[in-house]
């Protein structure tokens, strides 16, 4: 048994490697310029707040880290978004091992996540969404550690909290799995009626709001302005009475279709879809909990407020949706049938890389076909006919100023958008195509 589950281990450890080498060699290799998302993140992480005009720090942080460590080599940013979704592949993978007591079946839930593109074709590009995978899986985990335990664990706990605030500081829409997580628990505490309450359970909210303190300054200074974005990315100021219909119906229907391959995966491992629900199990109703609930949330939202849930936010949502249905049918599974979903498997492995090398290379008006290192070297030139000064301020939009920010060798920082006044406190500075370049 331990040689089998060293085998398994062994095929899991080539899947992750093999994932990570490939969706950083094809965009490395296709790509001509970042995407626009790194790049903002990039812009926002040359000078480092606690908070942007459009997201948290979070994304903007580990952009500069890598940036510090490798500076302008595109390839690195691509490594960064492989490395997140791979420790969310391997921390789905424990909490599968643990709930599916079957190092294969175990296997089978994370190779199910290939077949969902927010897990291949849409990770190149290093962004909040991207941002919040190992968070979301590793939050999810230490749920189940406090919640499978009858001592709790002060570890755990604090990890939860840890976790789980630096996945609210990659995107706010991260509190639709910790709300999902506080009901998992409000239920194990009222509806089960423990006999004593265990005060450790508030360790995680306690962690989780001090590590939000200086977030929640910054917005409070900054007009929330934050939350102003994403509310207006909702479409909430157009909306009517038939949106309350509309966008739910639209949200759900697009759901349907992203996962179509995944059940189509599932079809060819399963003899007869046949189940049956226990609420008295508890491992079924964890899964419930972190995986349906925070959808039937997000539904909710949309049907209340009329607002358009954009499909690219959902997508750290489906994570565990592999443990879930595994565990739903585990008892349906015909391991017989496991060359037809390996061979469903590996062409959906490959696909997507060859679908977006062709798309990348047959299409040539994408943002990453942008010539942003050409240009930063003819603004360099040009700065440097007029001025000894090194340029260490950029002014414009993320995208353009951004792109001068990471290419330019003296790495300047973006200060925001262009404004009279920042550009009277500068001691030099030069204008061209809508943005400005300067010494401070």
């Amino acid at each position: 048994m331990d040689v089998f589950k060293r085998n398994i281990n062994n095929v899991f450890l080539i899947f992750i490697l093999s994932h990570l080498i490939i969706w950083t060699l094809i965009p490395t290799l296709t790509n001509y310029n970042l995407p626009l998302d790194t790049i903002e993140a990039l812009a926002w992480g040359s000078n480092l707040e606690w908070g942007f005009s459009k997201h948290p720090p979070a994304s903007a942080f580990f952009s500069e880290l890598f940036y510090q460590i490798f500076g302008t080599q595109d390839w690195a940013f691509y490594l960064l978004s492989q490395i997140f979704v791979c420790i969310a592949f391997i921390y789905i993978f424990k909490l599968a091992n643990e709930i599916l007591d079957n190092s294969l079946l175990s296997l089978i839930s994370v190779l199910m996540l290939e077949s969902i593109y927010f897990y291949n074709f849409t990770t190149p590009e290093f962004n909040v969404n991207v941002c919040q995978l190992p968070f979301w899986s590793i939050s999810v985990y230490y749920s189940w550690k406090i919640f499978n335990q009858k001592q709790i664990n002060i570890k755990d706990c604090i990890l939860l909290g840890f976790f789980g605030a630096v996945g609210f500081l990659s995107k706010y829409l991260f509190v639709y799995l910790l709300f999902s997580v506080f009901l998992l628990f409000l239920y194990l505490i009222f509806y089960k009626k423990l006999k004593k309450f265990d005060f450790k359970y508030l360790i995680s909210i306690e962690v989780f709001l001090v590590l939000l303190v200086p977030h929640l300054i910054w917005l409070n200074n900054n007009e929330y302005i934050t939350v102003t974005y994403g509310l207006k990315r909702t479409g909430l100021e157009q909306s009517d009475i038939l949106d309350h219909v509309k966008f739910p119906i639209i949200f759900l229907l697009k759901q349907i279709g992203l996962l179509i391959p995944f059940f189509v995966l599932l079809k060819l491992l399963v003899k007869k879809f046949k189940f049956s629900f226990h609420f008295k199990d508890k491992k079924l109703l964890f899964l419930i909990f972190v995986n349906i609930i925070p959808i039937i949330l997000i539904l909710f939202t949309s049907i209340v407020t009329a607002s358009k849930i954009r499909t690219m936010w959902m997508t750290p949502f489906y994570l565990s949706f592999g443990v879930l249905f595994v565990y739903i049918f585990k008892s349906q599974i015909d391991l017989k049938k496991i060359k037809p979903f390996l061979y469903g498997f590996i062409f959906l492995f490959f696909l997507s890389p060859i679908l977006y090398f062709y798309i990348s290379i047959s299409q040539t008006d994408k943002r990453t076909d942008y010539p942003g290192k050409d240009i930063a070297i003819k603004v360099q030139y040009v700065w440097d006919q007029q001025s000894k000064n090194p340029i260490n301020v950029v002014l414009g939009n993320e995208w353009n100023a951004g792109n001068l920010s990471y290419h330019l060798k003296t790495r300047p920082s973006w200060i925001g958008l262009i404004d009279q006044n920042k550009i009277n406190n500068l001691k030099e500075h030069m204008c061209i195509d809508g943005v400005c370049v300067g010494f401070k």
